[in-house]
């Protein structure tokens, strides 16, 4: 294998900012890619591109990007080709996972009886709107060059369904409920994606998912040993987990895969 698999391809990288798009931030500059890191926040997306240019070398910028919005991306679009010239990596990590900042509430308003419709919407606005348009933007270019990789972050969750009892403590009570936007997002990530690798596959560009288990980020303990137990290699995740798989399905060592699901998630979907 090359050393730097990736070396003179740009990798847009959306939700860079978040726990595992900063990791994918640094595995595709680490094989040499010039990276992209887009995310709402163009300051800090600044911010981190310097860092991993100074951790990996080679060329790396930030930009504010809302994957909402058609005007946002054009611009970014238009960014990224004045420089680097073109479009050949897109990594659509960017997602949201429904979060309660009311403790009191939580337990109630995450229940499927009582979840709020606008939550519903929201999720899907970002997980799939932003995704269907992130590849019809860049992916464009992709498809007029010729040649490119997307790889659309989806989710054991869009596998399986969530198993509630994860979330139980040990006394009984359940003071949140997994809710049901994100398994249905990212079940719908990977119909589209299946879609778009059959649409675009005399194009040159590869389509293809990964769905990742859960990772272990500063959780309460309970959570993580009764995840831990349910999975058959023992633990939750590190963000460095996804490194190798990001690399594999950017580069030529997927070039015969398309329309896929990598699932990386230690066995847990296996039983």
């Amino acid at each position: 294998m090359e050393q730097f698999p990736l070396r003179g391809r740009t990798a847009i990288v959306t939700g860079a900012l978040g726990l595992l798009g900063r990791e994918h931030c640094s595995a595709l500059a680490e094989a040499g890619a010039r990276v992209v890191a887009a995310d709402l926040d163009g300051w800090a997306c600044a911010e981190l591109a310097g860092a991993t240019a100074a951790k990996h070398g080679g060329d790396s910028i930030g930009i504010a990007l809302d994957v909402t919005r058609e005007d946002s991306l054009r611009e970014a679009r238009d960014a990224v080709l004045r420089n680097f010239g073109s479009i050949d990596i897109l990594v659509n990590n960017a997602a949201i996972n429904d979060k309660f900042e009311d403790p009191a509430s939580a337990a109630e308003q995450s229940r499927f009886e009582s979840y709020p419709l606008e939550l519903w919407k929201k999720s899907f606005d970002v997980n799939v709107t932003g995704t269907f348009l992130c590849c019809q933007v860049f992916g464009t270019v992709m498809a007029e060059q010729g040649r490119g990789s997307i790889i659309n972050i989806a989710s054991t969750y869009g596998i399986v369904a969530p198993d509630q009892s994860l979330y139980r403590k040990r006394d009984g009570t359940q003071s949140f409920y997994k809710t049901p936007s994100y398994p249905a997002t990212k079940g719908a990530v990977l119909a589209f994606t299946r879609f778009l690798a059959a649409y675009w596959g005399t194009k040159g560009v590869r389509v293809n998912a990964l769905s990742p288990g859960g990772v272990e980020n500063s959780q309460e303990r309970f959570f993580i040993e009764q995840y831990s137990v349910r999975t058959p290699l023992g633990r939750m995740a590190a963000p460095s987990d996804y490194r190798g798989a990001i690399v594999f399905l950017a580069g030529d060592g997927s070039a015969y895969m398309t329309g896929a699901n990598l699932v990386v998630d230690g066995g847990w979907t296996a039983w």
